[in-house]
């Protein structure tokens, strides 16, 4: 093994509540008429991308005004990100500290451009994280991402951490091993591997050397 690739949403953080309320920032005083999000509307959305999100939460509207209206939501959701966060799980920052001792790290998330930019930049968490990739500048799956970031940075053994059953099927379409964060947000099946919060990376990845 020679690089770890990680998921954001339900790997690295939380940011549901930052999200609910941005978009809820735009979506008052609409002319198609008031909308609102919560934190748990947008549970089973996570680790979607962009337009799937918008189709399940906006199916009343017409789809070139339901992107016009997400675009805007992208776009102040990164501002709020930037100056806000989100929820960091436990012992991110010293866990990446410590394997970015051994290994190359990335982050290969469902999301729109800046997304993965603000989050970096809020913990300054640049320094850990070699390349990333997300659908929102590639228009790519998250497997055809994943393998985007194996193929222009050479590597040769990674595996991917996430913590949905679509995170586990990108791994398998990359055809690299999965480890599955059981305390994310999703339910997964037949992992190559599992943890139980964060900071077990650390053990699991030094019984791999």
């Amino acid at each position: 093994m020679d690089s770890i690739i990680f998921d954001l949403d339900g790997t690295l953080w939380d940011s549901r509540e930052a999200i609910a309320i941005s978009w809820n920032q735009v979506f008052e005083g609409l002319e198609e008429g008031s909308f609102s999000i919560t934190k748990e509307d947008l549970t089973a959305m996570m680790g979607l991308q962009i337009d799937e999100i918008g189709e399940k939460l906006l199916p009343q509207l017409p789809a070139a005004k339901r992107k016009e209206l997400l675009d805007q939501c992208s776009q102040v959701e990164n501002e709020y990100l930037v100056e806000n966060g989100g929820i960091l799980y436990p012992e991110v920052e010293n866990v990446l500290a410590s394997l970015a001792e051994r290994y190359k790290l990335f982050i290969v998330s469902n999301c729109q451009e800046g997304y993965i930019e603000a989050f970096l930049k809020y913990y300054g968490l640049q320094k850990y994280i070699q390349d990333f990739e997300n659908p929102g500048r590639t228009g790519l799956l998250k497997g055809e991402n994943i393998k985007l970031v194996m193929d222009r940075n050479n590597l040769a053994a990674p595996v991917y951490v996430g913590d949905t059953e679509k995170d586990r099927e990108a791994a398998e379409l990359a055809e690299i091993p999965f480890v599955y964060a059981e305390y994310g947000f999703g339910k997964v099946q037949n992992a190559d591997y599992t943890i139980k919060s964060f900071s077990d990376l650390t053990n699991l990845f030094q019984r791999k050397t």
